[in-house]
């Protein structure tokens, strides 16, 4: 396969990580399956995809940050309300 033909993650050097990513590795990315991720942008505790030509695209930095704002299961489960810190900007 040369380099016109294979996907562009793939094209890409180890040394520089793709910005936007499909569905499945979104989810991946965090370590849950296609449809729970699925679930939580429909919560708004993930972000929506942009729309490249059709093409849904998620941006790396804002699934890290979304993940990162929901709470450890030690902290309050109210603390995605969005009157504290741990207020999550996507929903």
């Amino acid at each position: 396969m040369n380099a016109m033909t294979r996907r562009p993650s793939s094209i890409l050097p180890d040394s520089l990580p793709p910005v936007g990513i499909s569905r499945e590795q979104a989810a991946a990315y965090i370590g849950v399956s296609a449809t729970l991720f699925d679930r939580l942008i429909a919560e708004g505790l993930m972000p929506d995809a942009r729309i490249l030509r059709g093409r849904l695209v998620w941006d790396v930095v804002e699934v890290a940050a979304a993940f990162r704002a929901i709470p450890h299961r030690s902290e309050p489960a109210d603390s995605l309300d969005g009157k504290g810190q741990g207020a999550n900007p996507w929903g």
